[in-house]
């Protein structure tokens, strides 16, 4: 019993490894219906939970979000724009995926850690 414990307790920190932890500065290259631009997140990551700050076009602004394995998602309010939602596929130092821009409309972002 004591062996079992004792793997599962391997395999579990192994996993904890491999995660991704997407806390640092991130610049995200953001193409919308309305036009391009560049939006800067610095995140940090507690578990699967994400919280920073954005600063962009729309000014500066809290974020919150979630990460679930390559899967992650975040978004703030905007006075002007309303709610603003990425989601997108971790892959190494890279992040793409599809960006909801509330009033201003939808499109797609990838962003690089720096």
């Amino acid at each position: 019993m004591r062996t079992l414990l004792v793997v599962i307790s391997l395999m579990l920190c192994s996993l904890t490894l491999l995660a991704a932890d997407l806390s640092g500065t991130w610049s995200a290259d953001v193409v919308l219906d309305a036009g391009n631009g560049t939006a800067k997140f610095v995140l940090t990551q507690k578990g699967d939970a994400l919280s920073g700050t954005y600063t962009g076009a729309l000014g500066e602004a809290k974020v919150a979000g979630t990460v679930k394995g390559n899967q992650v998602e975040w978004s703030f309010e905007n006075a002007d724009a309303g709610k603003v939602v990425y989601k997108g596929t971790l892959d190494g130092e890279k992040i793409k995926g599809t960006v909801e821009y509330g009033s201003l409309g939808k499109g797609t972002f990838t962003a690089s850690k720096k």
